[in-house]
């Protein structure tokens, strides 16, 4: 309450009650009826898990993640990209409960856990507009080092090349440069990007550029009508079931690491993205599930 000169004031039983809660002294219960009492009602906070890492795995984690809340609606599930190499840190620091790594883990990683969650390629791409239907590795190394300058001399127009890169730390670009024994020092790029729908727009806005994406999201985007084109590999059709039947040479395993051995919600939010109950999801997002 205030006084006249608008000093505000308290009444003093209402202040001994609140100096005794702070201390910690016990006491009678007060009156909640009584005027003279603040009664404080908090709030319950919703619990969270946080997940960082590979933008490949994201969109999937993210469909699995809205699944799982609704048999848990006081859980919140919150989903983060920054590269597979974020979620390996973040798991280890704690910064994250889970971390998403769209590649097989490095030895120097082996202290990590890690759960199997699908499969997917990596594929070349390029303008659908563009004449070249295949390249042969030689040819790709050479691009990717800056040897190959013009498409003509891949069978394309004469124009130029616009290589198009993965940022350093994408699990993306390892695996293209583990594929190709291709030192990523040796990478003259034109442009760097970061995530596979970046990676998607600059070569459908680019007649002239070349890049690589994961399968699943390649697929995807020419399905809806993005001008893009997926090369074969080896003479191997870049698709999801040429991945599915191992016969496409450049895939991967995608995982969800943890620090430890995961316990609680976190344990189940990791046995629920790991099973058959969300191979619907897996499938629609043009990946591969591993039964």
């Amino acid at each position: 309450m205030y006084s006249r000169d608008g000093v505000c004031s308290i009444r003093l039983p209402l202040l001994l009650s609140l100096c005794l809660a702070g201390c910690g002294q016990s006491g009678p219960a007060p009156n909640s009826n009584s005027p003279d009492v603040l009664v404080l009602k908090q709030n319950p906070v919703h619990p969270q898990i946080t997940v960082t890492g590979a933008s490949t795995i994201a969109p999937l984690m993210n469909e699995i993640a809205k699944r799982f809340e609704l048999q848990h609606p006081e859980l919140r599930i919150d989903v983060q990209t920054g590269g597979s190499s974020r979620g390996v840190t973040d798991s280890r620091n704690g910064l994250s409960d889970i971390g998403m790594v769209s590649r097989s883990l490095k030895p120097d990683e082996s202290d990590l856990q890690r759960f199997p969650l699908a499969r997917d390629g990596v594929c070349l791409i390029v303008h659908s507009d563009n004449p070249v239907t295949s390249l042969t590795d030689e040819q790709v190394v050479s691009i990717y080092q800056g040897k190959t300058r013009n498409w003509k001399d891949v069978g394309g127009p004469d124009q130029p090349i616009t290589v198009v890169n993965k940022a350093e730390g994408r699990s993306t670009l390892e695996v293209f440069a583990g594929h190709f024994k291709l030192p990523t020092n040796e990478i003259q790029a034109d442009v760097v990007i970061g995530d596979n729908e970046q990676g998607v727009k600059t070569v459908a806005g680019n007649l002239q550029s070349i890049g690589y994406v994961s399968i699943g999201t390649a697929e995807f985007n020419r399905d809806a009508g993005v001008p893009i084109k997926l090369l074969p590999l080896a003479g191997i059709e870049a698709s999801v079931k040429t991945v599915n039947d191992g016969t496409f040479p450049m895939s991967r395993t995608l995982h969800l690491v943890t620090k430890s051995k995961p316990t609680g919600i976190v344990h189940e939010l990791i046995e629920f993205a790991t099973s058959s109950k969300v191979h619907d999801l897996v499938k629609e997002l043009s990946f591969v599930p591993i039964e």
